[in-house]
């Protein structure tokens, strides 16, 4: 298909047309002929003497060669182009739904890191996902962080760089120090309708805590059941800890079972390649997406057939001035 990436530039097609009518004809002026009885001779005749000049006459064929030429020239001026048809490219893909817990206990430092550092709850979370992030090229993504409610960080998307930049820039209580899980199952729940995906698939990493929920993570996880949504839970933390730090597991292993899904402790590596081996196995779906229309420059043929054409009028005009001066 062919296109102008400057069409506004046909305009200037009409600017010699504006100026013929504008512009008075170009006269050159001549000296004429001076002769002692001019005075005397013009009396006698009637007439009056005044400046003269001579307009050069043009043959229309001339001009509209010569107008042929200016639109070529705007021609290349707008920039043809040649839009070949749209290259779109099938892509399969999963839809995934990650949780992260943002909650006061999360502040909590009693995980080791692959470096046998001792770090915070939310820092080992941001290890993990990294990983996952990492893995999951090509699959559309979605974040939701959770406190005292839960939000929508990330909306589901390919883009996992930006989804990696949003989860590092997060950090806890910035969502309200209470935990909210069973919200977050909701609001996840809320998301997923709007995905065709068949398989759906939420991991959650938390400490299981759940201190500030409308709706408790039980309930929550039995509708996501029934909505056909699997919950894989990463429990990050210490089970041997007291009061709001400890990891309840318990609480945890039961949101994923009541929706087959699967439980692992964030330390345990060689357990957490089964979400990936499961990931793996759920059912994709293609999305179609146009990556780019290829286009071709074209300017150059208006402006060679222009430079060409050129070449020979003038060539011709030369010709024909050697031949007047040769009968002369």
């Amino acid at each position: 298909m062919l296109s102008f990436l400057h069409p506004w530039l046909f305009v200037l097609v009409l600017l010699p047309l504006v100026l013929w009518k504008v512009l008075p004809a170009y006269r050159q002026a001549r000296q004429a002929v001076r002769v002692p009885w001019f005075h005397r001779v013009s009396k006698l005749v009637g007439g009056t003497p005044s400046e003269g000049a001579v307009v050069a006459e043009t043959r229309w064929l001339q001009l509209l060669f010569r107008y042929f030429l200016w639109i070529l020239l705007v021609g290349a001026l707008a920039r043809p182009q040649w839009v070949e048809p749209a290259i779109s490219r099938v892509t399969p893909t999963r839809d995934l739904l990650l949780l992260v817990d943002l909650s006061g206990s999360m502040e909590t430092k009693d995980f080791t890191n692959k470096k046998g550092e001792q770090v915070d709850r939310l820092t080992a979370v941001k290890e993990v996902l990294d990983d996952f992030l990492t893995r999951r090229e090509g699959d559309r993504v979605g974040l939701i962080v959770f406190g005292n409610a839960a939000f929508v960080q990330v909306p589901f998307t390919q883009d996992l760089k930006v989804c990696r930049q949003l989860l590092n820039e997060t950090s806890t209580r910035m969502a309200g120090p209470r935990t909210a899980f069973g919200d977050a199952i909701g609001l996840g729940i809320t998301m997923f309708e709007r995905s065709d995906n068949e398989d759906k698939l939420m991991i959650a990493l938390t400490d299981g805590n759940d201190t500030g929920s409308k709706v408790p993570p039980a309930e929550a996880a039995s509708i996501a059941r029934d909505k056909g949504i699997v919950i894989d839970v990463v429990g990050v933390g210490d089970p041997s800890a007291t009061g709001e730090e400890k990891l309840d597991e318990e609480a945890l292993s039961a949101v994923a079972k009541n929706t087959q899904g699967l439980y692992f402790h964030a330390d345990n590596r060689e357990e957490l390649e089964s979400i990936y081996t499961e990931i793996d196995q759920m059912g994709t779906r293609e999305i179609e997406s146009e990556s780019y229309r290829p286009r071709r420059d074209l300017f150059h043929w208006p402006l060679a057939v222009c430079l060409l054409l050129s070449l020979i009028s003038s060539a011709v005009h030369w010709r024909l001035q050697t031949k007047e001066v040769e009968h002369a």
